[in-house]
């Protein structure tokens, strides 16, 4: 395999596994600990099969062309030599004359070479002038939509002007009925380029990819290899006037609006007297030709994210568009899990994995991922709002809108009415105003809930349609955008009546949130609830057209309509996976902590209808020698109180001391970093009141100085810079202060994408064992599900398995922090007596388990951790 230097053994076996994997079409399950170069691994190993399929392929359909040329000179001779014009014509043995079979053969091979052609075809970046052509025959067909429109009602409908005429909902045709025309998104089938076989990378957030591409140009496919990468239009747009919104919601519409704006501007821009801002309603950046050349500089060059929107300013094309032209001639395509793991999505963004290759890395955290993804929440501050907003559209508008326009708002609004009326309220009321006689938290099959909510006698499916096709969110969002602010002026005096009342309605919800004793709101989230409810509202009918089995209702009854909520929860996330291990080629699932591996297996790839004989394992290693890490099950601590950090006994004050005792101890010997995971953010905050009192924690401070993990994803970054400094400060000076002691949380912001390595992470110690919440009505729901369907695992419930896998899922992730590279050290130490038992002590990483001692007394242990502090200092 190429590499950019000289492979380590697991590296050169990973790669092996993979190229494997991929030429058999398997699922595969790959673990690589973070340190060992798993990205370069994975790019080498995939890009190296990529080019060797793709070389077969050309030698392929070079002996077909061959052939194809060869068949033509033959036809020439035969020809030559044909029998006389008045000889009879031969017969086959079907009755059909030879040259009808000769022409039917001839044209499947005909065929096949075209579409070879065409391939070869798209290797070769090109444009297609055709496309122009057609925007213009759409542009011209949807203005004579609108004369007919405008000139049939004329005498009897008010006139609005040009910018509340975007406000009108087009005439709606439902799935039986011709299609629409709808704008530039609908590609006619004949212009759509074939996809080149292309490996599908993604990944958990932006800063991932980017190092993923970075980590592309450096390898030896860099200079030779198609990438494009994929993001959303908040990390791609160019539009400063977009990009000010801030909330994603908010920059999806306004793009969307200014998109389809674009097709009318020639004939705005030829009305008289009609002076607007250009920039308001179209995209400057939205420019075919500017994005087609964008997308030539793509493919010639990788480029991450950040080069790619560097690009898009000096070409004034809009990278989010342009990056998508690219997809088809692409050969690696890398973009994060949503895109790729939302259905609707991946069709929006032309993403086809027909026999493709898709790579998810990352993946630990897969099964909770595709579960957020297809799950829907509400609240009932949005249902009121949503319901006041569309009311008011419908009134203002009824006059323009057509009989099935109006007949879905209707089924719409009374869906909405419903729904508030099972959470115990009234639409026309203040939400906020309204008590909840009925508290609590009630799960409720999908079925049920419709019956409950008397709406079973619609067709969910036929309104989520509607509502995708109609475009009515946006309406509705351009509409309160109009009149939903308090200065805006409007033309008569019953509509003022009106649409007062919706200005109104919209200042008494946000008043309403503001009481006190109220969380404070993010102004960019009261903007989106208040703008565009409806599009949440989408989200929540979208997934109860799901199978009735897959997922549950939660009725949330709190203390006001307003704050209570409905939430539908995905208790089956194979059915959305099935169709990615259906149609890919072959998929492989990555990451640096995979472990335990019963969960993919059982939850999403056994579910999915997959082959237990397509599935195949691989995991490795790590390069760091064996002495360079010490973990420790640590029993019990320094006054030999037994560690056992259970919900009744680790409040107990002497459970607290002790934990106290074993960190002051580790402290005067352990010099650098030390990082503290506890189990939540409230029992962390417990514990460090209780040293406060006690005065452990001036004796903690004395040797390190202490960082608490903040529960604000912004002030994160501020605290690891300080917590570095420190412990760089304290290494240089010398004296009685080590380094710094960082107190986190499992689950936190420090658990996952942080790097502890050298100095930072000398130490990492897991108080307790980290067990999810089983009060929760959503992991009781879970757990039900599982116990139902899933058949025992070594006589262990499939519930009790969900609840360790959980827990240690969260103890890997954490203690994988410490080593990232392999001159690192660093030891573990896990205070709690349960992980030496068999069960849990088997779900510990390979890498970890293998070199675990489990110490029965702090003497013992402390022995151990003594002569690592004494190597680290002697090594520093």
């Amino acid at each position: 395999f190429p590499f950019p230097y000289t492979p380590y053994l697991i590296q050169e076996r990973f790669m092996a596994a993979l190229y494997g994997a991929l030429e058999a079409g398997r699922v595969g399950i790959f673990e690589s600990p973070t340190g060992t170069g798993k990205s370069l691994s994975l790019i080498c190993g995939a890009l190296s099969w990529l080019r060797d399929f793709q070389e077969k392929k050309q030698q392929e359909e070079a002996r077909l062309l061959a052939l194809e040329e060869s068949g033509q000179e033959e036809k020439k001779k035969q020809q030559l030599t044909s029998a006389e014009p008045g000889d009879p014509e031969s017969k086959d043995t079907a009755g059909e004359p030879d040259w009808v079979t000769a022409f039917v053969q001839k044209k499947e091979e005909r065929d096949m070479v075209d579409r070879l052609k065409v391939i070869c075809f798209n290797d070769v970046i090109v444009c297609s002038s055709q496309r122009s052509e057609e925007d213009e025959t759409k542009r011209l067909l949807q203005l004579s939509k609108e004369v007919l429109s405008e000139g049939a009602g004329a005498d009897v409908v008010e006139q609005l002007d040009h910018n509340e005429e975007e406000l009108i909902l087009a005439e709606y045709e439902s799935d039986e009925e011709k299609k629409v025309v709808t704008g530039l998104e609908d590609d006619d089938d004949d212009l759509e380029e074939e996809h080149v076989t292309k490996i599908y990378y993604c990944s958990r957030t932006h800063s991932q990819l980017s190092q993923f591409v970075r980590e592309v140009q450096k390898s030896p496919f860099g200079k030779d290899t198609r990438l494009v990468s994929l993001g959303s239009r908040q990390n791609l747009c160019v539009n400063e006037e977009v990009r000010r919104l801030g909330a994603l919601q908010l920059i999806n519409d306004r793009c969307m609006e200014m998109q389809k704006n674009k097709h009318e501007k020639k004939s705005d821009e030829e009305m008289e007297g009609k002076k607007r801002r250009v920039s308001r309603t179209v995209c400057p950046f939205y420019s075919y030709e500017q994005m087609q050349f964008l997308r030539d500089e793509v493919l010639v060059e990788v480029k991450d994210i950040e080069q790619l929107v560097a690009l898009g300013r000096e070409t004034k094309a809009c990278p989010y568009y342009g990056s998508r032209y690219a997809i088809p001639a692409a050969q690696l395509v890398v973009l994060p899990y949503q895109m790729l793991l939302h259905e609707p999505t991946r069709n929006a963004a032309g993403i086809k994995l027909k026999d493709q290759v898709v790579i998810i890395d990352e993946a630990h955290n897969l099964i909770d991922t595709i579960t957020c993804i297809h799950s829907a929440e509400v609240s009932g501050s949005q249902l009121c709002c949503a319901h006041s907003q569309l009311l008011q559209y419908m009134e203002r508008y009824r006059k323009r809108l057509k009989a099935k326009n109006l007949m879905y708002i209707k089924q719409i609004l009374y869906l909405l009415e419903q729904f508030v009326a099972v959470l115990g309220g009234n639409v026309k009321q203040n939400p906020n105003c309204q008590a909840v006689s009925q508290t609590g938290t009630v799960l409720k099959s999908i079925n049920d809930f419709l019956f409950q909510s008397q709406i079973d006698n619609i067709n969910l499916f036929k309104v989520q349609r509607y509502c995708e096709k109609s475009l009515i969110s946006r309406k509705l969002f351009g509409f309160v955008e109009r009149y939903g602010g308090p200065a805006t002026a409007v033309k008569t005096n019953k509509e003022n009546q009106k649409l007062a009342g919706l200005q109104n309605f919209l200042l008494t919800l946000q008043q309403g949130s503001d009481k006190e004793g109220d969380p404070p709101v993010e102004p960019e989230n009261e903007q989106l609830r208040t703008a565009s409810p409806l599009m949440q509202i989408e989200g929540f009918l979208s997934a109860l057209t799901n199978a009735n089995q897959d997922g549950r209702v939660i009725l949330n009854r709190q203390g006001t309509v307003g704050q209570s909520s409905l939430k539908f929860l995905l208790l089956n996330p194979a059915v959305h996976f099935a169709k990615v291990v259906e149609e890919c080629r072959a998929v492989i699932i990555a990451g640096g902590t995979m472990q335990p591996v019963a969960d993919f297996r059982e939850q999403l790839l056994s579910c999915a209808g997959v082959d237990p004989a397509r599935v195949v394992e691989f995991s490795c290693g790590h390069v760091i020698p064996p002495e360079n890490i010490l973990p420790i099950i640590l029993c019990s601590g320094p006054s030999n109180q037994q560690l056992e950090f259970t919900y009744q006994t680790r409040d107990l004050p002497q459970m607290m001391d002790e934990t106290g005792r074993i960190l002051c101890n580790l402290c005067n010997v352990v010099p650098g970093g030390v990082v503290c995971f506890f189990p939540s953010y409230e029992y962390e905050k417990q514990v460090y009141a209780h040293w406060e009192k006690t005065g452990l924690l001036t004796r903690l401070a004395a040797k390190k100085k202490i960082f608490q993990e903040p529960k604000k994803t912004n002030q994160v970054e501020q605290v690891l810079v300080e917590y570095a400094k420190c412990i760089k400060r304290c290494s240089q000076a010398g004296g009685q202060m080590t380094g710094a002691l960082l107190l986190s949380v499992v689950g936190g912001k420090m658990s996952e994408g942080i790097n502890f390595s050298d100095d930072l992470g000398r130490c990492v110690i897991m108080v307790g064992m980290p067990y999810p919440n089983i009060k929760s009505p959503e992991l009781q729901e879970k757990m039900t599900w599982l116990d139902k369907t899933m058949p025992r695992a070594a006589g262990q419930a499939p519930s009790r398995v969900l609840i360790e896998n959980l827990c240690m899922k969260a103890v890997n992730q954490s203690i994988g922090r410490a080593i990232r590279h392999q001159k690192d050290f660093a030891s573990i130490l896990l205070l709690d007596h349960r992980y030496a038992r068999p069960a849990i002590f088997n779900k510990l990483p390979q890498w970890i388990r293998e070199r675990t001692q489990v110490k029965p007394a702090f003497g013992s242990a402390f022995a151990e951790l003594r002569k690592v502090g004494t190597f680290i200092l002697c090594t520093a």
